[in-house]
């Protein structure tokens, strides 16, 4: 028998994927959890595994093309329902197998997303585990009943992407009261501001003519046009500037690390700028492990990884995985989960030029900290004028939770810690 796999939803309520590249061909025989094409959503690549064991009979989509999430991806050709099942053919269900293993038991508690067959109405749709490059990402989500749910009055589901929720709750607006005129019942930005009454009906004319398929931003250029035009729309931007004075450094240091170590300092004298902020109650988290987003510059776009609690490590610790984390970053190996929840951000532009600049915060964070390029600056010394090695600083934050003097007295200790000679 024919059954089609679709798109599953990779556990980021994203409503599209783009397909990298394809590991298998038609009229090709493939097993269970046999990775059948990499997608890249967001700024991830991720590998999705075969949920069934049979033979390829169509593939949907070619390389380059963007799939809708729960469209078909994929039509196999298997033996009947029974022997499937004997043969282990139906989908994993989350976190119950390694990435290469063999295939779960069926399970009566409903079918794989994207298998092509309807779940009963009470059950939850389980997405299986999704292996990124050699690492295993088990998404643990199982549709409807995860932490990005909503329920409506009926006990319905609610679906809709992160922007769209943060949009519903800057508004006021109850998810569950708006239309669902997005790609297969998702809430659409539309209907949130047609609930709010802000819609505005007239079509948007594109601003630049001839623009193609091709011309379009894909990946982690997608992703980063998305957070930048939610960091514009969101943050209350306050930057202000400084200059940290390394000339006393015996040698030229580590200055990566070295600038970690300072934000550590920063935060443990006003915490206030290692925090998430939610403007809807609002209400703000002051976080005690420090998460640091790292910005990497790649050909692919701006990708940013995230470097954990890392006022715990020792310098070597932090050299050694964040040599790690942007070699993989380069590579695009690197997982959906090693880029989500962290707390500050450290922009390091200066390696390539620049001395000062305005980066932007990405909601729910509240600061990020530019570390522009080394300057030799004449300085006043005790009796006549110097040289001094100084490093550039940036700070942006969100003034809707933290003050001015919040924010002075974390770039006062960032500065002190940096200028100690070792």
């Amino acid at each position: 028998m024919t059954v089609t796999f679709n798109l599953p939803d990779l556990g980021e309520g994203l409503p599209e994927a783009e397909i990298v590249t394809w590991h298998v061909a038609e009229g090709q025989r493939v097993e269970v959890d046999q990775p059948l094409l990499s997608v890249e959503t967001a700024k991830a690549v991720v590998d999705v595994p075969s949920p069934y064991s049979g033979k390829i009979q169509r593939l949907h989509a070619k390389q380059g093309d963007t799939v809708q999430t729960g469209k078909p991806l994929v039509d196999f050709d298997l033996p009947s329902q029974s022997n499937a099942a004997g043969n282990s053919s139906s989908p994993s269900l989350a976190g119950q197998e390694k990435a290469g293993g063999h295939g779960a038991q069926p399970s009566n508690q409903g079918m794989a997303a994207g298998q092509g067959a309807k779940a009963p109405s009470n059950q939850g749709m389980v997405v299986g585990h999704m292996a990124t490059r050699s690492e295993e990402l088990v998404d643990h989500a199982i549709v409807g009943r995860g932490r990005r749910a909503f329920r409506d009055r009926d006990g319905g589901r609610v679906r809709a992407a992160p922007a769209v929720r943060m949009l519903a709750k800057r508004l006021g607006v109850e998810l569950s009261a708006c239309g669902t005129t997005g790609r297969h019942g998702l809430v659409s930005v539309d209907d949130v501001l047609a609930r709010a009454n802000l819609n505005k009906p007239q079509q948007r004319s594109p601003a630049v003519a001839g623009l193609t398929d091709a011309d379009k931003l894909r990946g982690p250029r997608k992703a980063m046009a998305q957070s930048m035009s939610l960091s514009r729309d969101e943050i209350a931007m306050c930057t202000i500037f400084d200059d940290a004075d390394i000339d006393v450094w015996k040698s030229k240091g580590d200055i990566t690390i070295r600038l970690i170590r300072a934000i550590v300092a920063g935060v443990k004298a006003e915490p206030a700028l290692n925090a998430l902020f939610d403007p809807s109650v609002p209400a703000r988290k002051l976080m005690e492990p420090v998460h640091l987003a790292m910005a990497v510059d790649t050909t692919d776009g701006l990708i940013v990884p995230v470097l954990r609690d890392v006022g715990s490590q020792s310098p070597a610790q932090l050299r050694a995985q964040l040599d790690d984390i942007k070699q993989r970053t380069r590579s695009r190996t690197i997982t959906p989960e090693e880029m989500r929840d962290y707390t500050i951000t450290l922009s390091n532009f200066g390696t390539v030029a620049g001395r000062y600049a305005t980066p932007l915060v990405v909601p729910p964070t509240v600061a990020i900290l530019g570390a522009g390029k080394l300057q030799r600056d004449v300085v006043a010394g005790e009796t006549a004028p110097e040289i001094h090695v100084r490093l550039p600083l940036s700070l942006t934050f969100d003034h809707r939770c933290v003050t001015g003097g919040e924010a002075l007295r974390f770039l006062a200790a960032v500065i002190a810690d940096l200028q100690l000679a070792n």
